[in-house]
C-alpha cells in the first residue's frame, strides 16, 4: 500500500476552534482539527471542573453541540482557496455522541480521544485511560467505525507507563479506524520518540 503523508493541525483543548483553524489555513494544512471537545454530560461536567482550576477547555452545552460544530465548520469552509478536511476530536464515555457528530456533512473525520490525561477525564474511563483496556478500546472504536458517516481517527498517547503501544495500535487497526494519531512525545526530551514512530510505521500499512 502506498503511504500518503498529509499535514494535519492537531487539536488543543480550549484553543483550536473554527476561528483559530481558519487563521492557520494559509500554512498549507491538508486537515485541521477542532477540539478536543467533551460531548456527553459526564465529560462536559469534567471539562467544567478542569476550567475551574484554570486549564483551557471548551465549554459547550450538550444540547448545543451539533449547532456549535456546524458553526465552527462554516467558519473554516468559508474560504475559497482552501479545500482540505475537517476533523473533530471528541471525548465521550460512549460511542453514540461521536457517531452523531460524524453525520454532519461538513465533518470529514471524527477523532476518538484516547489521549487526554487530565484526571477529571481519566476518572471517567475516557481519554488516556482507554489505553489501559485495549479490548474495551477496540470495542468502542469498532462501534464508531460501524456506524459513522465520516472517516474515523483515534488519538493516542505514547510512552504511557504499563501500556504496550503495539497492542493498542493492533486493537485500533482491528476496529477498522481510518487513522491512528500518535502523540509521540518522549518524557524528558525536547523531541519526539523517533524509535516509536518507526515501530508504529512498520506496524501499520500506512502511518501518518
Amino acid at each position: 500500500m502506498e503511504c500518503i503523508y498529509i499535514e494535519v493541525l492537531a487539536p488543543m483543548a480550549g484553543i483550536t476552534d473554527g476561528t483559530f483553524c481558519r487563521g492557520l489555513l494559509t500554512y498549507g494544512f491538508d486537515m485541521v482539527t477542532l477540539g478536543g471537545y467533551n460531548v456527553d454530560a459526564a465529560t462536559i461536567n469534567a471539562g467544567q471542573k478542569i476550567l475551574a482550576r484554570g486549564r483551557p477547555e471548551f465549554d459547550v452545552a450538550e444540547e448545543e453541540f451539533i449547532n456549535h460544530i456546524q458553526e465552527q465548520t462554516v467558519l473554516i469552509n468559508d474560504q475559497d482557496f482552501w479545500n482540505g478536511m475537517i476533523s473533530v476530536n471528541l471525548r465521550s464515555i460512549m460511542p453514540e455522541p461521536i457517531i452523531e457528530i460524524s453525520k454532519l456533512k461538513t465533518v470529514d473525520v471524527v477523532e476518538i480521544n484516547a489521549h487526554c490525561r487530565q484526571p477529571e477525564i481519566t476518572d471517567l474511563g475516557c481519554g488516556q485511560e482507554l489505553l489501559n483496556n485495549p479490548s474495551h478500546l477496540e470495542k468502542f472504536v469498532r462501534e464508531v467505525t460501524k456506524k459513522a458517516k465520516s472517516q474515523v481517527s483515534v488519538k493516542i498517547r505514547a510512552n504511557v507507563p504499563d501500556v504496550d503501544i503495539s497492542k493498542i495500535i493492533t486493537a485500533i487497526e482491528h476496529a477498522k479506524s481510518d487513522y491512528v494519531h500518535v502523540d509521540a512525545m518522549k518524557p524528558g526530551f525536547d523531541h519526539a520518540d523517533y524509535d516509536l514512530i518507526k515501530k508504529s510505521a512498520r506496524k501499520l500499512p500506512c502511518s501518518l
